[in-house]
């Protein structure tokens, strides 16, 4: 993809180059237009080394290529980070007084500005407005984060991070396909309550869950996560419903399955709970070496929202099993059968398997047990294919 990536004069140009670095590692086209004030932070080598491609700021550079048309007319998308207020005060205005606002006239491209400035400009009245202003015209806003800013001063301004300005370019590639669609994701593992200090758990990071949320945000849908313990950040733009346990994750799915086009139980849910959980610390016992728990099964969440009455949603599930081969694709499609659902994304599990790594292995069923896809790499991948099911099934 071509990408135009403007840069204005603050700080945080800094931030820019590995932004940039990084679409490039990813194999895009990515052409830097800095303003003059922006030079001064980071010089053109730079940008030339970086991107790869020729930089200027100067409107008449190149006149007979009609440069300050042709290198908008040309973008996939526009990137312009950081956004100082004076350059998004300028843009809303559509003055065209350098090479950068220039070519944000004539991109016809979706645009994503990064925001990046003093908390007190950042709020003041008048950049607000044109915040408002750039959003109603379809801009994306990306940002700003709290955190240091220039000298001892922190707050509310600071550029996000270039690995999130890589992924909202990611997003941005997406087909749209899940526009006007609600999809609600269980993710991570539940905790059941031992006593105050203590529970049953397992080694779920939530990574699955989280990439899956990620995937459909980039496809237009409307995203809520049922969370339980997660080792990561849920993404910018879903709707978090935090449910430790399981009797708390299943009132949240409940609630939430007359609305939801789809819902995703991708969490590892505990199937059993001590029976009597201590209101104390449990003490450990002078007279024995023994502490015996009676457990009582949870419900079943995933085959209780498949089998609701009248249900006209996609419900897909997760199976992992310690089980390969054979035997992990026949306890696969036992399980589909009983709970339910319409499509059951199987996957191993056990020391070293799946349950906090990046990568895993899973094949995807559907309600008769046929295989419809298989994915064996990064979680982000997976997410990729089993929305891209989601997408073809409702």
């Amino acid at each position: 993809m071509r990408i135009l990536f403007g840069v204005a004069g603050g700080i945080a140009a800094y931030k820019a180059v590995q932004a940039v670095r990084l679409l490039v590692k990813a194999g895009h086209d990515v052409h830097v237009v800095p303003t003059a004030n922006a030079l001064r932070f980071v010089g053109l080598p730079t940008w030339e080394a970086i991107s790869r491609n020729p930089v200027s700021t100067e409107l008449f550079d190149e006149v007979s290529r009609v440069r300050h048309v042709s290198i908008g007319e040309q973008a996939d998308l526009v990137v312009v980070a950081p956004a100082t207020a004076d350059v998004i005060a300028r843009a809303v205005q559509g003055q065209a007084d350098d090479l950068l606002t220039s070519s944000l006239l004539v991109a016809e491209a979706p645009v994503i500005f990064v925001p990046a400035m003093h908390s007190q400009m950042w709020r003041h009245p008048a950049t607000q407005a044109n915040i408002q202003t750039l959003r109603d015209r379809g801009v994306s806003i990306l940002g700003p984060d709290v955190g240091q800013l220039t000298g001892d001063d922190q707050g509310i301004g600071r550029m996000v991070e270039p690995e999130i300005i890589a992924e909202a370019v990611e997003r941005s590639l997406r087909p749209k396909d899940l526009v006007g669609r609600t999809i609600v994701i269980s993710a991570g593992g539940t905790r059941e309550r031992v006593d105050p200090v203590r529970f049953l758990g397992n080694d779920s990071s939530g990574k699955q869950g989280v990439a899956i949320a990620e995937e459909a945000l980039a496809r237009g849908a409307e995203v809520i996560i049922v969370a339980g313990h997660l080792d990561v950040h849920t993404p910018r733009g879903a709707e978090v419903i935090k449910a430790r346990y399981t009797e708390s994750m299943r009132q949240a799915i409940e609630s939430l399955a007359d609305e939801a086009d789809c819902i995703i139980m991708a969490a590892a849910i505990a199937d059993y709970r001590p029976a009597d959980p201590a209101s104390a610390k449990l003490k450990k016992s002078q007279e024995g070496s023994e502490l015996n728990l009676r457990l009582i099964a949870n419900p079943d969440i995933l085959a209780e929202i498949s089998h609701r009455s009248g249900r006209s949603n996609l419900i897909v599930g997760f199976a992992a099993e310690t089980a390969s081969g054979d035997e992990l694709l026949e306890l696969g499609r036992a399980k589909i059968a009983r709970k339910g659902c319409d499509l059951l994304v199987v996957n191993e599990v056990g020391e070293g398997k799946t349950f906090g790594f990046d990568d895993t292995d899973v094949t995807i069923l559907d309600a008769e047990g046929q295989i419809v896809a298989e994915v064996n790499g990064p979680k982000r991948e997976v997410a990729e294919v089993l929305i891209d099911q989601v997408a073809l099934a409702i």
